[in-house]
């Protein structure tokens, strides 16, 4: 399997407002970088776009390594809740729904295509490529106004 490097972050101006997400990927010496927007999102459901557009970029099975400075994000995964709230049928507890079910439905499908590993790692903390990401979703915003 190949190994994959993604970086993603999500940025809103407003939450909900105008938002975006930027990706950098990177496969041995190659990389590249996406970014897009909505005009009306979250911060929650840009950190998720990242995601899922960096492993729909992937052409076959790899072997991934996603950074993410999102908590919401990486925990879900990493410690199961969101399979969870899938099994109850998206909802976190007896009460409460389960928020943006369309995006982690659509991540968890591609996570089984891939070896995925997900990595925190501190946001605005001089990281380069969570700066570039950074920059890439914050452009993405003002086009997508």
């Amino acid at each position: 399997m190949k190994k994959v490097t993604i970086y993603t972050d999500g940025a809103c101006s407003g939450n909900p407002g105008p938002g975006g997400y930027g990706v950098v990927l990177i496969y041995g010496s190659h990389r590249k970088e996406i970014s897009d927007g909505e005009a009306l999102t979250t911060n929650n459901r840009m950190e998720m776009m990242g995601v899922i557009k960096g492993l729909q970029m992937l052409k076959q099975p790899c072997e991934v390594e996603i950074y993410s400075d999102s908590k919401y994000v990486v925990d879900a995964i990493e410690k199961g809740w969101a399979i969870r709230w899938k099994q109850n049928g998206w909802k976190r507890n007896k009460k409460e729904e389960a928020l943006n079910p369309d995006l982690w439905e659509e991540m968890l499908a591609l996570l089984e295509k891939h070896k995925v590993k997900f990595n925190w790692i501190k946001g605005h903390a001089g990281h380069p490529e969570n700066e570039r990401c950074d920059e890439l979703a914050r452009a993405a915003i003002y086009m997508a106004r």
